[in-house]
């Protein structure tokens, strides 16, 4: 428990000194073997804290007087479009249809001035060895997001 909030505090410093200007941006760790240290340990860190943040993102919406009536997990979240983007994204559904869901893919199209999102809860994290499937039946309701 002590490991994990220690891992759960490292993690946050350094989203922090990421997101702090041009202060973060003298970090660097280098092109594509940096992408996919940043992906792997954001996507590794979703998975172990995912019910701490899955807890989080449920107090501040109860906060707002915002609930839902049925489950909620924290999934990792890969974005492509306007750049790669890797986080953390909440479903909701019914407890049976959200334990099928591994992560969430965002695709991201834009023609002219108009912007098209697609969030697909699919059925495998890496889409390695098995085709994802999409889940149907089950919601996003909160995406955290860094580019990478």
């Amino acid at each position: 428990m002590v490991r994990k909030k220690l891992l759960l505090s490292a993690l946050l410093g350094a989203l922090l000194v990421g997101s702090a200007g041009k202060a973060g941006a003298s970090i660097n760790l280098g092109g594509t073997l940096g992408t996919v240290i940043k992906v792997f340990g954001i996507g590794y860190a979703v998975r172990v804290f995912g019910p701490q943040i899955n807890s989080f993102i449920n107090t501040v919406l109860m906060q707002r007087g915002l609930s839902f009536q049925g489950a909620t997990k924290v999934v990792p979240i890969l974005s492509l479009g306007q750049g790669v983007h890797i986080g953390a994204a909440q479903v909701m559904g019914a407890p049976s249809r959200v334990t099928e869901v591994k992560a969430v893919g965002q695709g991201e199209l834009r023609v002219s001035n108009i912007r098209l999102n697609g969030l697909f809860p699919v059925s495998t994290t890496l889409p390695i060895g098995e085709t994802p499937r999409v889940i149907s039946g089950v919601g996003i309701s909160a995406i955290i997001d860094f580019h990478v």
